[in-house]
């Protein structure tokens, strides 16, 4: 369309150097036939010509050579002059122009981050970025593309980029502008796990609440070929809807919080989407999905590390378990440390099990120090449990009263491909 906008159906929207992976990823789905909610991209050219649009892009230089105290001033005036500024005129008319061609097919307007940086082998940035839902005021749509830019600059991005070698300095911003999609249930689903079966994750509404870790999802298994084996109900007592630029909770019925969310015949059609998106990449993936009325959409595909099984001593084997979810990846023990505050995280010790109800973005920080996680809520495709993948840290999810039945203290094994925690009375 423009040298800023690509719609998804446009090859030159396939690169990722061009829109970032993530909707380069989209893009290949959707001109392979895929279900995707469709919608353009906001090139990596125009977070370049903006930055020199506000004359900042002199900051980025100096960023690249800056001690500390100059990296953090200059990232934080970065981030405020494109969070707040106004975009350039001739970025901001073509950009008009498809989101108002967009908004009239009706639906309202999801505006998402792709980084050039994500997505990608070892450094999938889960979480780390920018996404808003919902949208249909356009002043609000323009706050929420600029947000987007600046979300490149935060201090939490900038640490998670320090941990890979990467500077944002280096790098720059796409945005993917979408039809939001209205859905009746959503989730993940990994092309591949440990034990050779595909795994789809689902709650009802959007899928914001497993990628947080607020519930329990379904956990569903099917074969590589497709054959269904397992569906496991989660517990899903709240939901995510559409609000007003970003998700909003509601109560899930009572007579839903135990009932899975897709049929057997659904499950099935969605693993045929996962087994493609696979072929497509040419590699094992993980994935985001909705389900509206007219049916399945694809929202991201992105390269998945499949670890394989380990095997423990038999002394483990004679200790007490639970079962959860796993993250797909490692083997750890330690001294499990039972937390129920963000306050308690001081007691956390490098080498300490992690034993928690919810394992969310606050909790990022000491990942590193860990040996490994257990959660009372969450599952396979969440955030954390990406960011455990790609840095190898043994997490289980889901594991029903963790908190109370794994004692403060006990020497406690996470197996994070088996799903299993035992410990040590």
């Amino acid at each position: 369309m423009t040298a800023f906008i690509l719609p998804l159906s446009d090859p030159a929207a396939t690169d990722p150097e061009k829109v970032g992976p993530k909707a380069a990823n989209l893009a290949s789905l959707t001109q392979g036939g895929l279900p995707t909610p469709g919608g353009f991209a906001l090139t990596a050219a125009a977070y370049h010509r903006q930055l020199r649009h506000l004359g900042i892009d002199k900051l980025v230089d100096e960023y690249r050579e800056g001690d500390i105290p100059t990296t953090r001033r200059h990232s934080i005036a970065i981030r405020i002059a494109l969070y707040e500024q106004p975009i350039a005129p001739e970025i901001l008319e073509p950009l008009l122009v498809a989101w108002r061609a967009m908004r009239a097919q009706g639906a309202s307007g999801a505006v998402r981050s792709s980084a050039l940086i994500e997505d990608r082998k070892g450094a999938n940035f889960a979480g780390q970025f920018e996404s808003f839902l919902g949208l249909t005021d356009e002043t609000e749509f323009v706050v929420a593309v600029r947000a987007c830019w600046a979300a490149l600059w935060t201090s939490h991005a900038r640490r998670y980029m320090d941990n890979h070698g990467l500077s944002p300095a280096e790098t720059a911003m796409g945005v993917l502008i979408q039809p939001t999609v209205n859905a009746r249930a959503s989730g993940g689903g990994l092309s591949e796990t440990a034990e050779g079966h595909m795994l789809i994750s689902a709650t009802w509404g959007l899928g914001s609440a497993i990628a947080q870790g607020e519930v329990v999802p379904d956990r569903i298994m099917l074969s590589r070929t497709g054959f269904l084996r397992t569906i496991e109900a989660g517990r899903k007592d709240h939901r995510e809807t559409c609000g007003h630029g970003a998700a909003a909770p509601e109560l899930v019925p009572k007579d839903l919080v135990s009932e899975p969310c897709l049929t057997p015949g659904e499950a099935v059609t969605l693993g045929r989407l996962l087994r493609r998106c696979e072929q497509l990449a040419g590699s094992p993936v993980e994935i985001e999905w909705a389900m509206d009325e007219s049916g399945f959409k694809l929202l991201q595909s992105r390269p998945l590390t499949v670890e394989a099984p380990i095997v423990p001593d038999e002394i483990w084997l004679t200790h007490p378990s639970m079962r959860g979810h796993p993250a797909g990846i490692g083997w750890g023990s330690g001294r499990a440390v039972v937390v129920n505050c963000e306050c308690e995280l001081s007691r956390v010790a490098p080498g300490d099990v992690l034993v928690t109800k919810v394992v969310g973005p606050a909790l990022s920080h000491i990942l590193t120090r860990v040996s490994g996680v257990v959660a009372e809520l969450g599952g396979s495709t969440s955030h954390m449990a990406s960011l455990a993948r790609e840095r190898g840290i043994p997490m289980v999810l889901g594991v029903l009263d963790a908190t109370r039945k794994i004692p403060d203290g006990a020497t406690c094994a996470v197996d994070g491909v088996a799903g299993i925690v035992r410990w040590v009375r």
